[in-house]
């Protein structure tokens, strides 16, 4: 989790150069993304041996795919065409406590006192570096500002949902044949809406700055980190695995400090402390099996 999360966070930086030009729109970054991962997977595949999926296990997998590709990635895109950065970063914060919410009622597992300062302490420290890093981008970019951060919201709760009702499903078959059908489903989902914009994508244009970042959006940021992303499902709780999207906002931060873009002060250094305090209070946290001994 904090390895394809520090991926993630190093995506922002990376997808700004692509998009930077106008050549190449939100919408068929994630086409991209989907369509590359899902022939990576394949292709994987092929070299494994082949495994049966059940009828009624392949329409589970287009459900993960939806809440875990298409609503997250689709929502979050719209939303932030419609919203301000700042206000985007922000509602991204509550993925944690969703996961928590959501696994306290579908898995039962306990609400402690650890994991609410947890949540809390993360929570603070990602708003810290957001706001200090957002402070000159508080306008909406689009015509519907409540509709924007709705859209965003709802990113943060599919995603969420996932992670909790696809805790135990995601041991029932291996790595590849779980990303490779989650994946194909999403192609198949998104093609309608990002075919128009494919179409008129003036791929001739694209330098090679903007080839290489998408080739790294594509084979680290999507294909890498959804694997890493499922290994850490397996072994940790939703809400310990959600905590890990605090890493982002660090990974940005330091990408920007690095690329002289921004400075490190004492406030990034507290935000820093606060979201790794609150990591270590939720994976602390005891699980249902652990407090019914």
């Amino acid at each position: 989790m904090f390895a394809a999360n520090t991926i993630w966070g190093l995506m922002s930086p990376v997808a700004k150069i692509v998009m930077a030009g106008g050549i190449v729109s939100p919408l068929v970054v994630t086409d991209l993304r989907v369509f590359g991962a899902m022939v990576m997977f394949w292709i994987v595949s092929f070299f494994r041996k082949p495994e049966h999926v059940a009828p009624a296990d392949m329409v589970r997998l287009f459900g993960a795919s939806l809440l875990a590709i298409v609503l997250n990635q689709g929502s979050f895109i719209f939303g932030v065409s419609l919203t301000s950065p700042g206000d985007a970063s922000i509602i991204t914060t509550s993925m944690p406590l969703w996961a928590m919410v959501l696994a306290a009622f579908f898995l039962k597992e306990p609400i402690t006192g650890k994991k609410v300062m947890g949540i809390a302490a993360g929570a603070c420290g990602a708003l810290l570096l957001i706001v200090g890093s957002s402070q000159s981008s508080t306008a909406s970019n689009g015509g519907n500002h409540i509709l924007g951060d709705l859209l965003v919201l709802m990113a943060q709760l599919s995603y969420a949902l996932y992670l909790v009702l696809y805790k135990n499903f995601v041991d029932k078959y291996s790595l590849v044949t779980i990303m490779k059908w989650m994946f194909t489903y999403a192609f198949i989902c998104l093609l309608p809406f990002s075919y128009d914009d494919l179409m008129a994508t003036d791929w001739l244009a694209l330098d090679i700055a903007s080839v290489l970042s998408l080739c790294y959006i594509v084979a680290f940021a999507t294909f890498l980190s959804y694997l890493l992303i499922v290994v850490g499902q397996k072994s940790l709780r939703p809400t310990v695995a959600g905590m890990y999207n605090y890493i982002q906002p660090i990974v940005a931060c330091i990408v920007a400090i690095a690329l002289g873009l921004d400075t490190f002060n004492a406030v990034k250094g507290i935000a820093v402390i606060l979201i790794f305090t609150g990591v270590y209070l939720v994976t602390m946290s005891k699980s249902r099996a652990e407090m019914s001994e």
